[in-house]
């Protein structure tokens, strides 16, 4: 009896274990969804657009004026950079809304990528598991990340307006896909949906 009991118990507690385990946040944010379809919520971009998110997943390995040439390739359009790097478990956590959001919103906003103080082959790993429809530029010695005013920490995101200014850099994690989406209307986008 007290066998079948303690089973009984153990199998209780499994399913609450499994059930817990699967509310971990607003159920939008949790890394193991699936990769949006860019190649469907992207067609039709813009053809600056388009030629930047046909390099998605690249690394690039040019330098700071190789990013500089890319950010002026896509002048007229929002811009929003994020940096990353594959140790960074902060960076882990919000590259999902990154996914999710490129996708929503790549047909009127550039998003670029820049993998900073970070070896290329576990970037390239970091990438295999967290596909992106654009490419990211390699930052070994932060340089691009003091360009976007970002050298306090990983990971940090800047705005830029269709002008080519930045108009906002936020430092750290993003806490969640809509403070993310928040800040995309505002600073990228001026207040539009």
């Amino acid at each position: 009896m007290f066998a079948r009991h303690a089973t009984h118990v153990l199998t209780l507690a499994a399913a609450a274990v499994f059930v817990l385990a699967g509310c971990g946040g607003s159920g939008d944010e949790t890394a193991t969804a699936k990769t949006p379809n860019y190649r469907a919520a992207l067609a039709g971009a813009p053809r600056p657009l388009a030629r930047l998110y046909s390099h998605g997943d690249t690394l690039v390995t040019a330098g700071t004026q190789a990013f500089q040439v890319q950010l002026d390739a896509v002048r007229g359009y929002p811009v929003v950079v994020n940096k990353w790097a594959s140790w960074c478990e902060p960076c882990r956590r919000e590259f999902p809304y990154l996914q999710r959001l490129s996708a929503r919103f790549g047909k009127r906003v550039a998003f670029i990528g820049v993998d900073a103080n970070d070896s290329d082959a576990a970037a390239r790993t970091f990438l295999e598991e967290f596909p992106l429809p654009y490419p990211s530029f390699t930052d070994p010695d932060q340089d691009i990340s003091r360009l976007l005013g970002a050298t306090a920490g990983f990971p940090a995101t800047a705005f830029y307006d269709r002008g080519g200014q930045r108009v906002f850099v936020k430092q750290g994690q993003y806490a969640s896909q809509a403070d993310l989406a928040a800040d995309i209307r505002r600073y990228a986008l001026g207040g539009e949906q």
